[in-house]
């Protein structure tokens, strides 16, 4: 936990100086990370029928007036699949051009508004909140060493605000003036900022209000400005009365074996609410904004073609605030992978046991439930949205997305060897084992010899040599990043792993190498 809340500490160092710094200077030889298997998306197809019946038969067995879901590989939409209604009364059936209510899944795009504007010289994300909030600035903090409220600390759950679910749900409607009583009325906290992860749907109306004054413009219209209409989501809404009826999800609630049609509330136009949850959209729209969010990786030198930039993205989805950690996680198949969470800048963040990242957000409101999730080394995501009273679709799709990379078989993607690394390895090739000259090669940096003396390599090395017998072909390096990998010795009796770390100077030479052999004949 200590090394996560560290690297956190240090990642908001980082981009809060890149920002101030404008665009850095860079090399041309980067290469980025690639998928290696070229029948990648037509595994994940054989998936499809599959997942269809899981969602269909979740539906029923939760009593689901109507569902919609969809699969985005690599930035498109490649599979959408529906059940049910948006209607009742008249059975409407539901379509991937349905506008469903997605609650809390509005966090990030609110998020995203608050990073467009800092990109844009608008706003710091370390601002105290009173500057654009000023009802804030005479809030009662619970010590007197509390400091005040940032909006970072919004953004991350962060602010000491009270859990307010279900109880946030039901101000969607409320206006501005009645936001500013709220605040002005001793507001109460459960900590002070910056203490602990505590979800409030407040911070992100004080970020909806935030949007409004520092782009001039009420947020709603910033959002569609900005974000939506550059992506090409043209029917999503904030207010459903703008909708046509027959692409409006209506929502139920089930209870007492049958379901009741809960009442819409309206986004006020002088509102901030609906930034924590007011958003109305489809399968077919909202997948173009998760394609946003799955082309920021991986890090590359490409034209930027986004409303906001690939790294603002990328930022978005850093583990900011710590919220947990679970030594026996369990997937919703049943398989056992410890797990820790914590929340990025409107975005839930996971990473398992075995590497593997998730993203994305959860919503709920009287009437509906939402979920999506991507996984940008794997260039996956999936949405479900249901028109039912807080659905919970969200383990479902965790179990989708595991199954699909189970059964397609997928791999994370893979960075190609640097030039510098390739270049390294046919150096040391020559070297090794005898270490004729090396310390005379200049192929190695300062630190290596007086940490590596040079007859204990060869005598360690001829030894590791003799053992794997007669080397029969050499593997291609394996690169962990730019500047370190691991390659394979393929022997007759034993392989052997050469692994080797590049120090930071120009040029690039070899600061650390172990070699070890691989008793697997």
């Amino acid at each position: 936990m200590r090394i996560l809340i560290t690297a956190i500490f240090i990642l908001s160092l980082s981009f809060a100086a890149a920002a101030q710094a404008g665009s850095p200077q860079f090399t041309s030889g980067y290469k980025p990370a690639e998928f290696a298997d070229a029948k990648r998306l037509e595994k994940i197809k054989q998936t499809f029928p599959a997942i269809e019946k899981m969602y269909k038969e979740h539906a029923a067995r939760n009593h689901y007036p109507g569902i919609a879901f969809g699969i985005v590989v690599d930035g498109k939409l490649v599979f959408a699949g529906n059940d049910g209604f948006t209607n009742l009364e008249k059975k409407i059936p539901v379509t991937s051009q349905s506008l469903f209510r997605i609650a809390s899944m509005s966090k990030s795009v609110t998020a995203m508004a608050i990073l467009k504007l800092r990109d844009d010289g608008k706003l710091k994300l370390d601002d105290p909140a009173y500057l654009y909030v000023p009802e804030m600035r005479t809030l009662k903090y619970p010590t007197a060493d509390s400091t005040h409220i940032t909006i970072r600390q919004l953004m991350t759950h962060g602010a000491g605000f009270p859990e307010d679910n279900p109880w946030g749900d039901r101000q969607l409607s409320d206006t501005n003036r009645e936001l500013s009583e709220l605040l002005e009325n001793d507001l109460r906290f459960s900590n002070p900022p910056s203490i602990t992860y505590e979800y409030s749907n407040l911070g992100f109306a004080l970020l909806g209000r935030i949007v409004t004054k520092a782009s001039g413009k009420p947020y709603q219209q910033y959002i569609r400005e900005s974000i939506w209409q550059p992506l090409g989501m043209k029917t999503t809404e904030w207010e459903y009365s703008k909708i046509a009826p027959e692409k409006l999800a209506h929502g139920y609630r089930w209870l007492d074996e049958k379901w009741s049609e809960e009442e819409l509330l309206h986004d006020q136009a002088d509102g901030s609410w609906g930034a924590m949850g007011s958003m109305i959209s489809s399968i077919d729209e909202f997948s173009k904004y998760m394609a946003l969010h799955l082309s920021a990786w991986p890090p590359s030198s490409a034209a930027e073609t986004g409303p906001i930039r690939r790294d603002s993205v990328r930022e978005m989805h850093q583990p900011w605030r710590f919220s947990g950690m679970n030594p026996n996680f369990t997937y919703p198949g049943g398989r056992v992978c410890a797990s820790v969470t914590a929340y990025g800048y409107g975005l839930g963040w996971q990473r398992d046991c075995q590497g593997r990242v998730y993203l994305g957000h959860g919503g709920g409101l009287p009437g509906f439930g939402s979920h999506w999730r991507v996984m940008p080394e794997y260039g996956i995501g999936i949405v479900a949205f249901a028109n039912v009273t807080y659905a919970g679709v969200g383990n479902l799709n965790l179990q989708i997305l595991d199954m699909i990379i189970r059964e397609a078989d997928l791999k994370p993607r893979q960075l190609p060897a640097s030039t510098i690394l390739d270049k390294r390895k046919a150096e040391l090739l020559k070297i090794l084992p005898s270490w004729e000259n090396a310390e005379q090669s200049g192929l190695f940096a300062e630190n290596f010899f007086p940490d590596n003396p040079i007859e204990h390599l060869k005598k360690n090395h001829a030894e590791i040599w003799a053992k794997a017998g007669k080397i029969l072909a050499v593997r291609e390096i394996v690169a962990q990043n730019q500047l370190r990998g691991t390659f394979i010795l393929e022997g007759e009796n034993a392989d052997i792993s050469v692994y080797f770390t590049l120090a930071p100077e120009d040029p690039a030479l070899i600061q650390q190498l172990i070699v070890s052999e691989i008793m697997n004949k």
